[in-house]
């Protein structure tokens, strides 16, 4: 039976036609374990994806017996939450059958199937379930979003591209089933909207999978630039000093603290929001704010003048997806911070794509502008690490109960290779991975990977990932 004193995990401040789902507090229960247990808190998964894949010399560390003292110049961002990163290198994404071409059509596709789209159906979707989804048609039966798409741009173009290949393989990484793709949401207003909508509906089941680690020894933008100006945290403030007369001085001042980084990620999404719909304004007349995208082979994207910091705007995404996960909203989440083919960046003083630089041909010039890019990417991942472990979940951090993966589909965006690619895991999973680790040569491959990260979330798989034939050992 519950004990008085505690309230429900499931509470959240209610106003009008809004709730707020609330962190982890020491007066609150996850739900009733059963008696004879202990409490486990439950696992979530994060996947961050970059393209082109990487300047290998720039991004792999030269020793294991160095790392992590000596990193990169790639890795350097990572420097205050290295402790909390395991580094993977030999992980290969090779299909059982060659696929002709396209290979950075389908780099961002097979990144989390672990399996090529059928040669014989190019024009169409046919591939296989993506991890994520795999992971959210069992965890999402615990929560109200099963799972959340993140993106920076829409990913639903039409048509055949580069090989005759359906053109949702550039810019999707997201199956519920072998054929049916998920569009990323790109409005940081419309994720805002749903997280504070989202504890109208009830979750099916309370609770969840607990892990035991000793298994693992071995939307387009809106142009309503007001809509945000009255704050849907004003409306459930009244729920919050009702709610502070419940609970311990420490859970006080988390509230609060939870609060204030709500509060402050409000008005960032509308300061977002206001530069899309004055971007939407100044083209209005001549087609729509977003970029422009090609229907053959290669996508170039090229974001508009006028629009957020690429930096701001991955920041903002991947915060509400913690804030998602700290609230446990969702235990599922992907993020694709930049689509196939690439974007470019002004923020470090060059014009040409991502894809363009990939393209280096072992020019020094390219192969610098790549590392920037390797490393601004990977800033925006350390960031959200640090925001994770910064934010305490029962005796720990939410970083501790969670699996992180940021990685790219390709090794080297020149040679098109799908070996060796980029892979960082972040998060103790729960306690069931070793982090603070460089592995050189690891003994599997991306479908081992995937498998094993959602065996570690406690997801029953009756058969490996892709092209995955067991559980990598190289996590614990």
């Amino acid at each position: 039976m519950r004990r008085s004193w505690l309230i429900d995990r499931r509470t959240c401040l209610k106003g009008l036609g809004v709730s707020l789902a609330l962190p982890l507090l020491e007066t609150m229960g996850w739900a009733d374990p059963p008696k004879g247990t202990n409490y486990k808190a439950p696992v979530r998964i994060g996947f961050m994806f970059m393209p082109c894949g990487v300047n290998r010399e720039k991004f792999w560390p030269a020793d294991v017996a160095t790392f992590p003292v000596t990193l990169p110049t790639s890795l350097e961002p990572l420097r205050p939450v290295i402790d909390q990163c395991l580094v993977l290198n030999g992980i290969d994404n090779i299909p059982r059958k060659p696929f002709e071409g396209a290979a950075h059509a389908i780099e961002l596709s097979t990144w989390l199937t672990a399996t090529i789209p059928d040669p014989a159906k190019r024009d169409t979707i046919a591939i296989a379930p993506s991890a994520d989804q795999i992971a959210a048609q069992h965890l999402g039966l615990y929560t109200p979003l099963p799972s959340l798409e993140l993106g920076t741009r829409k990913n639903e173009a039409s048509g055949t591209g580069q090989e005759g290949l359906n053109n949702r393989y550039y810019t999707t990484g997201n199956y519920r089933t072998a054929t049916e793709p998920l569009p990323v949401e790109t409005s940081p207003a419309e994720v805002l909207k749903r997280l504070f909508a989202s504890r109208q509906s009830t979750p099916r089941r309370k609770g969840g999978p607990a892990l035991d680690p000793s298994k693992f020894t071995g939307g387009e933008a809106t142009t309503d630039e007001g809509s945000l100006d009255r704050s849907m945290l004003d409306l459930v403030l009244d729920g919050a000093k009702s709610l502070r007369n419940r609970i311990s001085i420490d859970d006080q001042r988390q509230l609060d603290g939870y609060l204030d980084t709500v509060q402050s990620l409000e008005k960032r999404v509308a300061a977002i929001e206001r530069q899309q719909a004055e971007a939407a304004r100044a083209k209005s007349g001549k087609g729509d704010a977003g970029p422009a995208i090609a229907r053959s082979a290669p996508l170039e994207v090229v974001i508009p003048s006028g629009t957020p910091k690429w930096s701001e705007y991955v920041k903002v995404m991947g915060d509400l997806l913690v804030l998602a996960f700290q609230t446990d909203i969702t235990r599922v989440g992907t993020l694709i911070a930049s689509m196939n083919h690439g974007i470019n960046y002004p923020e470090l003083g060059f014009s040409e794509s991502h894809h363009e630089n990939s393209h280096h041909g072992n020019d020094p010039v390219k192969l610098e502008k790549v590392a920037k890019i390797d490393r601004f990417n990977i800033e925006q991942y350390a960031y959200l690490v640090g925001r994770m472990k910064g934010l305490r979940e029962g005796a720990g951090t939410l970083l501790d109960n969670t699996i992180f993966m940021w990685g790219s589909g390709l090794g080297d965006g020149n040679s098109h290779t799908n070996q060796n690619l980029p892979c960082i895991i972040a998060g103790k999973g729960g306690g069931s991975i070793r982090t603070g680790r460089y592995v050189a040569k690891c003994s599997g491959n991306q479908g081992d990977l995937l498998t094993a990260i959602l065996a570690r979330a406690g997801v029953p798989l009756p058969t490996p990932i892709g092209i995955g034939t067991k559980l990598l050992p190289d996590l614990a």
